[in-house]
């Protein structure tokens, strides 16, 4: 066991962890120079064109150093804020951390977070400035962020780039120098932490973990102690570039287990995987996934209905933490209710249905839940503008707020606070890193958070801040269903939960937009945006109208009028039995309000 080193990679998007990754494979020889190629522990061609990872892999490499072999298991990890569950159980299946910063951008938002989730999980840190062959790189600047940050020497900070392969061997020399083997017992009963899942159409689910006590054999039976059910190993092993069957995983070891178990449900990320006749206790640090952010996923022929549950159903195997249900709604039919863990994780479920499966979706406003108290004392929970309790039976409502930290350049830090405070923020906290890098802490509703906030934030700032958010609990707020009608009927897609304060101004933006979109008929009709039975605002779509008077020339008036009166009552009785068509368009353009 001396000889195993487990550790990840960490880092704020874009800072090249993939790519070092690449290059520590490539000077091991892990990979043979057939299969090499960018981002080669990157399995989705979504994650090689928009250049993130989405999914965190694991693998082995064999190392040899000072006359002996080493061992080392490397876990790469998602950058991005919407798989920070997932970063936090690959950091507890390691010992050490590579924490990896650009060296022409500095500490970013999300390097600090995940800094702080390896402290937390008492991992050895190995700082590394990466691209240091790049013309913008300030090494000395960044070097004195990151002393600051960790209180280490400047010394113990490596320099490398990760496109050249500058400093990869200092960086394998660090591997075995600083971090610490793995501690176990191979006689205590097995305790194995699973960190990630993937599934195979083939084989089933695949299951990775991390063993930190006792020895799993082929054939064992197994029980994961969370969901509480068994299964035989029909196979275990080591992750090298391809998977590698053993007899046996022992402590300290980072392997995969193939069971058969076809139920993405059944595998949780964080589980602990025991066995059956022995059982030990569970790893500490288990969370069910929490869904964050939830849309409606709707096909644009309803006809494709059941097509699309297969496609869901397929996607969940592959990504356990899309959660979805049945959802019917008036205006688009049958379709379902999805929880993403955050906006990101929401577009690429919208895009791989579109590419892995070709299905063209709609979804609806994305919105949060909600926390609803009613007069009785019942607790419920609000996923959907539909689920809202009576305002005469509710009592109070709760919505869920985060901490953000925001770090940018001290040029636009007027910007963001006015951002900021617009979208009900409070300021908690304005602290310099550097002379020019500042750090702005607020807290705020997620459900602020939700619609446009990340875009405008860049453009406020020109690019220049990293957000990170987290999740701290539920506040109570003025929170109001806002309906739209047209013709005195509800649209139900079209509803959303908003806050009082900003409802006026959305209903009458919303009206605007609806006015420019919708088709006009032969009669008038009227689109109102209301808070149970106030109306808020209004737009009226004028009728077309038929010149009915036109063959009346000269003569008495009344001729004229008897005619209009006519027309006046046929308007009236299909204003009555008329139906208006909400076009694709307006479901859409509810996304792009501004």
């Amino acid at each position: 066991m001396k000889n195993i080193r487990n550790f990840c990679i960490i880092a704020h998007i874009d800072h090249g962890k993939s790519t070092l990754a690449d290059r520590l494979l490539e000077h091991t020889n892990s990979v043979g120079q057939r299969d090499m190629m960018n981002q080669v522990l990157d399995d989705m061609d979504l994650e090689r064109e928009k250049g993130i990872t989405i999914k965190s892999h694991a693998i082995q490499i064999n190392f040899p150093f000072k006359g002996e072999q080493y061992v080392f298991n490397l876990i790469d990890t998602p950058g991005h804020v919407d798989f920070s569950y997932e970063v936090s159980r690959a950091l507890a299946a390691c010992e050490g951390a590579l924490l990896l910063v650009d060296a022409s951008q500095g500490i970013q938002a999300q390097t600090i977070s995940n800094l702080y989730l390896a402290i937390e999980n008492n991992l050895e840190i190995i700082p590394v400035i990466n691209k240091i062959d790049m013309d913008g790189a300030k090494i000395p600047e960044v070097t004195d962020q990151i002393v600051e940050l960790i209180g280490c020497k400047a010394d113990d900070i490596l320099l490398a780039s990760g496109k050249s392969g500058i400093g990869i061997d200092e960086i394998l020399a660090a591997i075995v120098e600083r971090i610490p083997a793995p501690k176990g017992d191979y006689e205590a009963p097995l305790q194995a932490l699973i960190f990630d899942s993937v599934f195979n159409s083939f084989r089933g689910i695949i299951v990775y973990y991390r063993i930190i006590n006792g020895v799993l054999k082929k054939g064992d039976k197994i029980r994961m102690v969370a969901s509480g059910m068994d299964y035989i190993a029909d196979e275990v092993g080591v992750l090298k570039f391809t998977m590698t069957p053993k007899n046996e995983v022992k402590a300290g070891d980072v392997g995969y287990i193939i069971t058969g178990i076809k139920v993405a449900k059944e595998v949780k990320v964080g589980d602990t995987i025991t066995l059956a006749n022995n059982p030990g206790e569970m790893i500490h640090g288990f969370e069910e996934v929490k869904p964050m952010v939830f849309a409606g996923i709707y096909p644009v022929n309803t006809d494709e209905f059941e097509e699309l549950r297969d496609c869901m159903d397929k996607l969940q195997l592959n990504d356990a933490s899309l959660t979805f249900e049945l959802e019917t709604s008036q205006a688009l039919g049958f379709g379902f209710r999805c929880g993403f863990l955050g906006l990101l994780h929401m577009e690429i479920i919208q895009e791989r249905l579109e590419r892995e499966f070709n299905q063209t979706v709609i979804t609806t406003v994305p919105n949060v839940s909600f926390l609803a108290y009613t007069s009785k004392g019942d607790k419920l929970v609000v996923n959907n503008p539909s689920e809202m309790p009576d305002p005469t039976k509710c009592d109070r409502i709760e919505e869920p707020f985060i901490r953000a930290q925001i770090i940018t350049m001290p040029d636009y830090i007027g910007n963001i606070m006015t951002l900021c405070l617009g979208k009900r923020g409070i300021l908690l906290n304005q602290s310099y890193l550097t002379p020019s890098r500042v750090e702005l802490t607020f807290e705020m509703p997620l459900t602020e958070i939700v619609f446009d906030f990340y875009d405008k934030l860049k453009s406020q700032t020109r690019g220049y801040a990293s957000f990170d958010y987290s999740p701290i609990g539920y506040r109570e707020a003025d929170i109001v269903k806002m309906d739209i009608l047209l013709n005195n009927e509800k649209v139900d897609a079209l509803s959303a939960l908003i806050h009082r304060g900003r409802a006026t101004d959305f209903g009458r933006k919303l009206c605007e937009k609806l006015k420019e979109l919708i088709t006009r008929q032969q009669f008038q009709i009227a689109i109102q945006a209301a808070i149970g039975a106030k109306v808020i605002a209004r737009e009226n779509i004028s009728a077309l109208r038929k010149d009915v008077t036109a063959k009346c020339y000269g003569g008495d008036v009344s001729r004229k009028r008897k005619l209009l009166e006519k027309q006046k009552e046929g308007k009236k009785r299909m204003r009555q039995v008329g139906n208006v068509e909400v076009p694709q368009e307006a479901f859409l353009a509810v996304l792009k309000l501004d």
